[in-house]
């Protein structure tokens, strides 16, 4: 079993995903957890060429046994997690009647169900240790959504009140949780790809995102932080 500290990163995609695991991975042992584990191989090696350690974990995230079976292989391989990153999100398009209701359950269960069942998987450890850190990608959507964001705006807002939920619980036991706005596009190829008229100052830089999820995760007690709002400086608010 590994000595370091563990992180668990799950929603590891080519943005934010894969910045937390290499922010992370300087201290920690990263578990990287996505639908497509074949994905994070690449990864995996970055993290490994750079001296970390990392176990590439295929689970889809909307589905309990899953969730369990990744996180007792995480525990066999790894040990309890320490942190967790809870980054998986679905973000369909759509007004009320534009969504279906198979659209709608699977954004819930992405983005908040799964949540729950990996908050589920790590709590019990860190209530042991009296220590431990959840933070949970967030979106504007969770306090002011469009129009067109009838399944994305309710599961960030459930994910939003997961959060609160588990502050008041978990804090004073030791457990640090958070939910963290990103108000904005990331800096990624898709967004480049979609919106080739927004220049590199007009998006969110995934390693600077994840500069303050570290920082979250290593606030003193004295001062954490329950909610906080990341953006360009030219974003609209």
């Amino acid at each position: 079993m590994i000595v370091k500290k563990v992180a668990t990163v799950i929603g590891v995609g080519p943005g934010l995903g894969a910045a937390l695991a290499h922010r992370f991975a300087a201290d920690y042992a990263v578990a990287l957890v996505a639908r497509n584990g074949e994905k994070l191989i690449e990864l995996a090696r970055e993290i490994s060429a750079a001296g970390g350690t990392s176990l590439v974990v295929p689970a889809d995230v909307s589905k309990e046994q899953e969730i369990v079976g990744a996180f007792e292989r995480i525990r066999r391989e790894l040990g309890d997690p320490d942190v967790l990153l809870y980054n998986a999100a679905m973000r369909p398009q759509g007004a009320l009647m534009d969504t279906k209701p198979s659209t709608f359950e699977n954004t819930w269960r992405v983005g908040s169900f799964g949540a729950f069942l990996a908050a589920q998987q790590v709590v019990p450890a860190m209530l042991q240790k009296r220590r431990g850190v959840i933070l949970f990608t967030g979106a504007t959507a969770g306090v002011k959504p469009f129009a067109t964001s009838a399944a994305f705006g309710p599961a960030k807002f459930a994910m939003r009140g997961l959060a609160q939920v588990m502050a008041r619980d978990l804090g004073p036991k030791g457990i640090h949780v958070a939910w963290i706005n990103v108000d904005g596009a990331i800096d990624t190829p898709a967004i480049r790809e979609l919106f080739p008229q927004l220049k590199e100052e007009d998006m969110l830089k995934p390693s600077a995102i994840a500069e303050t999820y570290w920082h979250l995760a290593h606030q003193d007690p004295s001062a954490w932080t329950l909610e906080i709002d990341v953006r360009p400086f030219k974003e609209k608010f």
